[in-house]
């Protein structure tokens, strides 16, 4: 079988975009044997530039110029200081585009939704972990896609790389989908455990940030708007039900006492920011809400690392996917999955 070259461009060199092109060189000759493949890193960007190289970047030399200069741009003859993603995107002669970048909704989760607008238009397929641009433009990105006849990949949004957004929307079908649970923030889940056991909130609050889970705006994690970003993408791409952020019921982790907390911990009940979609006459009915889950529950039994969604079928009974995430690798991991998503699909057509 001839192998067949993939050209990959990056922008987002944190936690996920630098693991990701770990996993590139790590993986380079299963993926050659396992499936013909050879996916070749033409260009990646941060926030201070980029490289672009069309013959290809190294992997091992993208890792230690981040690390020694702090930015790409510096990758040695290629390297473009000041140049933007939304430049690259423009210049970059690629098949697939992956945003790693970091989830801003302030600001219309720029750079990614201009990023992944630019790489749509110019027929490329995206792949993506970045759920800002999907949870504030689901229709108009998966329109776009379509209209331009190429893939849109977006399965490291939910729960990190539990594939929650695959089984919804490949296993289930013809399912009709009564009731979704989920517990797609593990940051939150790892705290309340804490705190369970005696560690004080604050201290709880220091671990996660020393463990990188927790965003620099504590208030995205504990307030609830992740677990409902999460939930905003699920409701659009499982359920066909057009929700945005306004539409879900919102409440979090920060006003819960300790008492509260640790009196459940106690008893052997976990508390969880619980995600729900409800159906209704009128669609779905969605909250987020911290919740003491039963003990019977697949979702009660999860550890502080762990995350998990319940689907509630007519046809297919009730299905539980968990994941422990012990590292951002797994949430990395999905834009490799995403991309051989994309290609044996391609393949198969």
């Amino acid at each position: 079988m001839a192998v067949q070259n993939v050209r990959i461009a990056l922008s987002g060199l944190g936690n996920l975009g630098r693991r990701f092109v770990r996993l590139l060189a790590d993986k380079k000759v299963y993926l050659h044997e396992r499936y013909a493949l050879d996916l070749v890193l033409v260009a990646a960007a941060d926030s201070h530039g980029a490289a672009y190289d069309a013959n290809g970047l190294d992997p091992s030399l993208i890792l230690r110029t981040k690390q020694l200069a702090g930015t790409v741009a510096a990758y040695p003859e290629v390297g473009r200081p000041e140049m933007s993603s939304l430049d690259l995107v423009r210049q970059v002669d690629a098949d697939i585009w992956c945003d790693a970048t970091p989830v801003n909704l302030a600001n219309g989760a720029e750079p990614g939704t201009s990023c992944i607008r630019e790489a749509l238009e110019k027929r490329m397929h995206v792949v993506t972990p970045n759920k800002g641009p999907i949870v504030l433009y689901y229709q108009e990105l998966t329109y776009l896609a379509a209209e331009n006849g190429v893939s849109l990949r977006y399965s490291g949004t939910v729960a990190g790389g539990l594939p929650a957004l695959y089984i919804g929307t490949r296993a289930l079908h013809a399912a009709m989908i009564d009731r979704i649970e989920m517990v797609p923030n593990l940051v939150t889940g790892l705290i309340l455990d804490l705190v369970g056991s005696g560690t004080t909130w604050d201290d709880a609050l220091a671990l996660a940030r020393r463990e990188g889970v927790l965003e620099a705006d504590p208030a995205w994690d504990l307030d609830g708007w992740d677990a409902a970003a999460k939930l905003v993408i699920v409701a659009n791409s499982v359920l066909s039900y057009p929700a945005k952020l306004e539409d879900v019921k919102r409440s979090g982790i920060s006003g819960l006492s300790l008492e509260k907390i640790r009196s459940e911990f106690e008893r052997g009940r976990r508390m969880r920011l619980l995600a729900r979609a409800t159906r209704t006459d009128s669609g779905y009915s969605l909250i987020v809400a911290p919740h003491t889950m039963p003990s019977d529950h697949a979702l009660g039994r999860l550890g502080p690392r762990e995350m998990g969604i319940t689907y509630y079928t007519d046809i297919y009974g009730t299905v539980t996917a968990t994941i422990k995430e012990e590292t951002p690798l797994p949430s990395a991991a999905t834009m490799l999955r995403d991309i051989l998503d994309i290609m044996l699909e391609t393949e198969d057509r």
